[in-house]
């Protein structure tokens, strides 16, 4: 029996429950409970977490800079966990939607970020109230930490800190690493010799003689950076991605926009299409009506859960050794971190595709996606219609910023949830293996690696979603507390 066969299936089977229709309800519910417990606080208080949040990092030296030497800043937080979600799902994951699910999947993306704000919320507020100091003084939290604490239950504690250990390896290391050698390659090098040709002893067709000698450079020298910030802890982390996040995602944010505003006269079309087709009761490919919002639903949700996490219990771990004294004022940090990432970064991405006119919706509908091009292709098309050849090389290089800022923020994760399972002892060497696993990811193929990354991803929400609902009676009573005290919302 084929092993790697038999791994696939089984893999799938679980995939297809973890992001089939029940668990994207479960997120949907209880994005929807924390909203209407706390009276849609992410637009009724809309003012108060953007003072508190974005506007606070002009206005207040404590937001940016902290005098704890054992502890990170609210900004530095953001950019760290901002520096894990905002990655390829950006920018491929969009696209994606859009080929298979149709424009009004971009509508269905947007309305779970809108509920998956308050889902964010939920976990920071209590990732603040039930984190404690280690034996060096560092901040520790997190879902495991609230999960144990919070719900006396250590055992599904542990099983969330199993996922997010083996989540890191791989949608937090080599997938990215995967995306960041192939997109640079294909762009950079298309004539680089395989190693095949270069060591002529090797074996044809044997595993390594088909490896691109780009992508092992390519390999070593991200390792090598990689290197660099996480073996320097939390403050190096931090402090390097307060630089490079903001960086990438103007750099981003930026050339999406010049597509849209070229295609200006596009836009309202290309809105107009968004909310008709997340609405299109018309029959689809299998015959059935309401398969086309059903297709929509389903990948708009599932792609907007996998672009800004809400629900899965990562972003936490960084959120919680901000320096901050306030639960409630972590939380609203939590909101802007889905909204940058979905409402912003996704948008753009979906706009530009739309925009531009290289998505043949007309296609779509005649075959259900099947054939279109989807993903990077589809995002590198939309940015070749205004930067012609460039166009490909300057997808290229986002998918490397966005994709190595994930890198670095996932290690951090799986540094907690490895500290939580193991000991302090056992950070270093995960880290090392951790950086090693960045060379494999370039080198080799990784279909059932992306695969059961993904899996093991959604496997770390069921833990984290069943203790935020069971704990959301303290998160209500926080806000509550909170809100009538008064305070301005500005720093700890």
């Amino acid at each position: 029996m084929d092993i790697a066969k038999a791994i696939a299936d089984v893999n799938g089977k679980l995939n297809s429950f973890i992001w089939g229709p029940v668990m994207l309800v479960f997120f949907i519910l209880v994005g929807l409970m924390f909203t209407v417990r706390t009276k849609v606080f992410q637009v009724s208080k809309f003012g108060r977490w953007m003072n508190a949040t974005f506007l606070a990092i002009f206005k207040n030296r404590k937001v940016l800079r902290t005098d704890d030497k054992n502890a990170i800043s609210q900004f530095q937080s953001l950019c760290t966990a901002l520096a894990a979600t905002i990655g390829t799902g950006n920018i491929v994951g969009v696209a994606t939607a859009i080929a298979l699910g149709g424009p009004g999947a971009v509508f269905w993306m947007w309305f779970s970020a809108f509920l998956g704000m308050m889902t964010n919320y939920a976990e920071n507020t209590l990732g603040i109230k039930y984190r404690y100091r280690d034996e060096k003084g560092r901040w520790v939290g997190g879902a495991m930490i609230y999960i144990e604490k919070g719900l006396k239950c250590k055992w599904l504690a542990v099983i969330f800190s199993v996922f997010c250990a083996l989540a890191s390896f791989g949608i937090g290391n080599m997938t990215q690493a995967n995306s960041i050698a192939s997109g640079l390659a294909d762009n950079f090098f298309p004539n680089a010799k395989t190693l095949g040709h270069i060591f002529t002893s090797m074996e044809p067709g044997s595993m390594l003689s088909d490896v691109n000698l780009a992508a092992v450079i390519i390999g070593i020298v991200i390792m090598a950076f990689v290197a660099l910030v996480i073996l320097g802890g939390i403050k190096r982390i931090a402090s390097v991605t307060e630089k490079f996040v903001p960086f990438m995602a103007v750099f981003y944010v930026i050339g999406g926009l010049i597509i849209i505003l070229v295609n200006a006269n596009r836009v309202p079309a290309a809105f107009g299409l968004i909310f008709k087709e997340a609405f299109n009761f018309n029959a689809g490919a299998g015959g059935i009506a309401g398969y086309g919002i059903a297709m929509a639903a389903r990948r708009g949700i599932s792609r907007g859960v996998f672009s800004n996490e809400a629900g899965l219990g990562s972003s936490v771990m960084v959120h919680s050794a901000s320096d901050v004294e306030e639960p409630v004022v972590q939380g609203m940090w939590g909101i802007f971190e889905v909204f940058a990432d979905t409402i912003i970064v996704c948008s753009i991405t979906a706009l530009s595709i739309l925009a531009s006119g290289v998505y043949d919706f007309e296609a779509y509908n005649a075959v259900g996606g099947a054939g279109l091009a989807s993903g990077a292709a589809l995002t590198s098309g939309a940015f070749a219609t205004v930067f012609g050849s460039f166009g490909g090389k300057f997808v290229s290089i986002a998918i490397m910023l966005f994709a190595f800022s994930t890198i670095l923020g996932w290690s951090y994760y799986g540094e907690r949830a490895v500290q939580y399972l193991l000991g302090l002892k056992a950070v270093t060497p995960y880290k090392i293996i951790f950086i090693a696993a960045i060379l494999v990811g370039c080198t080799l193929s990784l279909g059932l690696v992306w695969d059961i990354a993904d899996t093991l991803n959604g496997f770390m929400a069921v833990p984290n979603l069943i203790a935020i609902t069971l704990l959301s009676g303290q998160v209500v009573k926080m806000t509550k507390d909170y809100l009538n005290r008064g305070k301005p919302g500005l720093g700890p």
